[in-house]
């Protein structure tokens, strides 16, 4: 989830709507994605399955949805790797260009490509190794930016308040609510990914129990990490100037570091690094595996399901992910510029996320109803996902660049060529189910298969492979 990189980047960007009421939209946007982890959490239990989000579509609604909805979030998934070893390299090579001039402040991509090296050394050695070298370096930046709340929140004294969950402090033109919801709607963006340890369900002990409690932790977790960070800033900068602050310059975190903490602004840079780094890996792992999940079934090729005989890490999937990552960064980095290509990846990830989201909600309202009802209860399995998907409709139209509320802008190339990306891409994957269903439908149906229900050892656990 980039904790640290969210703290530092994705929220801030909802300042200039909530201003110092930035506080209450992190705390809606947390209350909002937990409806879909709820959902995610009680689908992941029921169904665990490398496919995770594309399984539960195929069984709460229809495999053709699954494929889909697979097919789309292994094309995001993918792309998020790029889009953070472009952050890591422009972040790097900017910071160093800031303290000695002599170093170029477009030097960027060796920093990117020495961090997809770093990614694809860790996937090949398995998921027990990615893991945990995921979890230590989150640890390390959870860590980073508490110890920096606290200090934030202890030198604020006086000044800390609980106005700040309130609306009194949102930024002018964007009075009381209005300013909150819109502030939210960006922040709810910093939360993507609480659903990643769900594909990795095959790779793990008692996956019915543990996937569970992962997703729902996460999103919990993280959540009131960047509630605290958020309010600890807010009161030390000043609510009633928080509309300014940002994700650069001396009103940012790194900026305020500089000024008044000293060399503290070293690890706070660090932790922004790190945790480009712990997110590329964590989503590597995820499109590895779904794209494992899809080839395993021969909806996709075959390649993709190839697995190293010791590691038991999907070798070739890896490959494929570094290649695609590398070529992103270097055509998209140099075609442009690292921090435009940047906000186009990041649109289009976050476009197709939601839209995964939204049917997910949809899904696990379908397989209590149709699968599971003697396992139904209504507030969780139907009312939880109805509040998700009408949390998560501003945040798809925001993404989108649809101007249907006010706060809404119209997206700018090359930022609005996010929707055509996305809409070839889903052409494409409408055309690949239509020859699919036509020449094998067997393999569409496959989608909604849970493989650790089968004896056979098709799994990327199986053969005598640890499991984390």
């Amino acid at each position: 989830m980039a904790p640290a990189a969210a703290v530092a980047a994705s929220i801030p960007s909802g300042a200039a709507f909530a201003g110092g009421s930035l506080p209450l939209a992190v705390l809606i946007a947390l209350v909002a994605c937990l409806f879909t982890a709820s959902c995610v959490a009680e689908l992941a239990r029921e169904l665990p399955a490398a496919g995770s989000v594309s399984t539960y579509a195929a069984q709460g609604l229809h495999p053709a949805v699954g494929f889909l909805v697979g097919w789309g979030y292994v094309f995001v998934e993918a792309l998020v790797p790029p889009l953070l070893l472009l952050q890591l390299g422009f972040t790097t090579a900017g910071t160093l260009h800031q303290e000695w001039s002599s170093y170029p402040a477009d030097l960027w991509w060796p920093w990117a490509l020495a961090g997809a090296a770093i990614i694809a050394v860790a996937g090949y050695f398995g998921v027990r190794a990615s893991a945990r070298f995921g979890t230590f370096l989150g640890v390390f930046e959870v860590l980073v930016f508490l110890v920096f709340a606290v200090w934030l929140i202890g030198k604020a004294g006086g000044d800390n308040t609980l106005s700040v969950f309130g609306t009194s402090h949102t930024a002018e033109g964007y009075r009381g609510v209005s300013g909150v919801f819109a502030g939210s709607v960006y922040t709810v963006l910093a939360f993507a990914g609480f659903e990643a340890a769900a594909p990795l369900a095959e790779e793990t002990r008692n996956p019915r129990r543990t996937m569970h409690r992962a997703v729902l932790g996460a999103a919990l977790g993280i959540g009131l990490f960047y509630v605290v960070t958020t309010y600890a800033m807010t009161v030390y900068f000043g609510p009633d100037r928080f509309a300014r602050f940002g994700a650069s310059g001396a009103a940012s975190w790194e900026g305020v570091a500089r000024a008044s903490f000293g060399l503290f602004w070293v690890l706070v840079f660090l932790a922004v690094v790190n945790s480009t780094i712990a997110n590329a890996n964590a989503c590597a792992n995820v499109s590895t595996r779904t794209a494992f999940a899809l080839a395993r079934i021969r909806v996709m090729p075959r390649i993709l399901a190839v697995l190293h005989p010791r590691y038991r890490s999907p070798v070739a999937g890896i490959a494929v992910q570094t290649v695609v990552a590398v070529g992103a960064v270097l055509g998209l980095g140099f075609g442009y510029d690292p921090v435009t290509a940047f906000l186009l990846l990041a649109t289009v990830i976050v476009t197709v996320v939601i839209g995964v989201y939204i049917v997910v909600n949809l899904a696990c309202a379908g397989y209590f109803l149709r699968r599971r009802r003697e396992l139904l209860k209504p507030v969780r399995h139907l009312l939880l996902p109805l509040l998700g998907i009408v949390a998560f409709v501003p945040a798809l139209l925001t993404a989108a660049g649809l101007p249907v509320f006010d706060f809404v802008t119209e997206l700018t190339a090359p930022v609005s060529y996010a929707g055509p990306i996305v809409a070839v891409w889903m052409a494409a994957g409408v055309v690949v189910l239509l020859v699919l269903m036509r020449r094998h439908p067997e393999r569409v149906a496959e989608t909604a298969r849970v493989h650790l229900d089968d004896p056979s050892p098709t799994g990327l656990a199986q053969n005598g492979a640890a499991r984390p």
